[in-house]
């Protein structure tokens, strides 16, 4: 596989804030790539910038050969992007929105009809296309959000926080009409989350945090890199249990989430050994293999929060593209 994205110690601050802290990193062509992070870490400003939404402070991005500065018309023309707020127009037709869209992007009519027929059907719409939007459920508007992003044919489609807000069984239904896109169109798949499981889809997984980039890989080496097993330890004084674990058994614990969190290469044989010495500190015991929020807990130093975002983020970046585009 090649390349399609390129990133080079990309910055971009804003005043005395860096949002994008020297990031570099590449996407393979074809691949579900994401970007995990907390809110405010940076991974929508570095869409935005990769998107042609906002001018890096510094380094480089390339998109399909086009630099992201110096042939933004290029690159807008190899991308699609789903915002991580609604950005349809209720009082539309699915059909009517998809139509829009392809006017804005200069999609050839007999193009538009064929494309539009294909997508709706690949996201279980093609009966609903004559319903206004405003009669869509949550997990219907995502669908349709997506099958616009990828009318014109992108080579890179970008999902900023693709399902958030949506309950559980939707959010399973998108991953499952992401992955068939990816399968069966080629395009590249490049997404931001701050939800755990979500990451575990994506073939790579870049780590984000204060800007930095600060682990880049599949999410199965990600885990395997903090070897053995977890142990979570609950009780009324953490600090005190953890002075007790460093003094009985010469463990480092880790408090986080309310709970203290041990690693280890045998769990089954040190969750004895933790109850009978020190058993009247603990009141619950629980061992996990390990997650990407252990990994994020071990390189950071805290748990991803699922804060609420900025709900005005995605319409001024979407305000913001097709005042580019004129």
């Amino acid at each position: 596989m090649s390349a399609i994205v390129e990133v080079d110690q990309l910055t971009r601050t804003f005043g005395e804030v860096t949002a994008v802290d020297h990031v570099s990193f590449t996407v393979q062509e074809g691949e579900i790539f994401g970007f995990l992070g907390p809110n405010g870490a940076g991974k929508s400003t570095t869409i935005q910038i990769l998107a042609t939404l906002l001018p890096p402070t510094s380094g480089t991005a390339r998109l399909a050969g086009f630099d992201v500065r110096k042939h933004a018309v290029e690159v807008r023309r190899q991308i699609g992007i789903v915002f991580q707020d609604p950005s349809l127009d209720s009082r539309l037709t699915a059909e009517e929105n998809l139509r829009f869209h392809a006017r804005l992007y200069g999609v050839p009519a007999d193009v538009y009809r064929r494309r539009s027929e294909e997508l709706l059907a690949m996201m279980g719409l093609a009966d609903r296309r004559r319903s206004l939007v405003a009669t869509f459920s949550g997990g219907m508007k995502r669908r349709l959000e997506i099958a616009r992003g990828l009318l014109h044919h992108p080579r890179v489609l970008f999902l900023d926080e693709p399902t958030v807000g949506l309950d559980p069984q939707t959010r399973a239904a998108i991953w499952d009409y992401v992955k068939r896109l990816r399968d069966e169109t080629g395009v590249t798949i490049f997404m931001t989350t701050h939800y755990l499981d979500e990451a575990e889809h994506c073939d790579r997984i870049a780590i984000i945090d204060h800007g930095r980039v600060v682990a880049l890989d599949t999410p199965a080496a990600l885990k395997r890199g903090l070897g053995g097993d977890v142990i979570y330890l609950r009780g009324p004084d953490l600090a005190g249990l953890a002075a007790r674990l460093k003094q009985e058994f010469g463990l480092d614990a880790e408090v986080a989430d309310g709970r203290l969190v041990i690693r280890t290469a045998d769990a089954a044989s040190l969750a004895p050994r933790i109850l009978a010495g020190v058993g009247t500190g603990v009141e619950s015991l629980e061992i996990k293999q390990p997650t990407l929020d252990d990994v994020f807990l071990s390189l950071t130093g805290r748990a991803i929060r699922d804060e609420e975002a900025s709900p005005t983020d995605s319409v001024r970046a979407h305000a913001r593209m097709w005042r580019n585009r004129r």
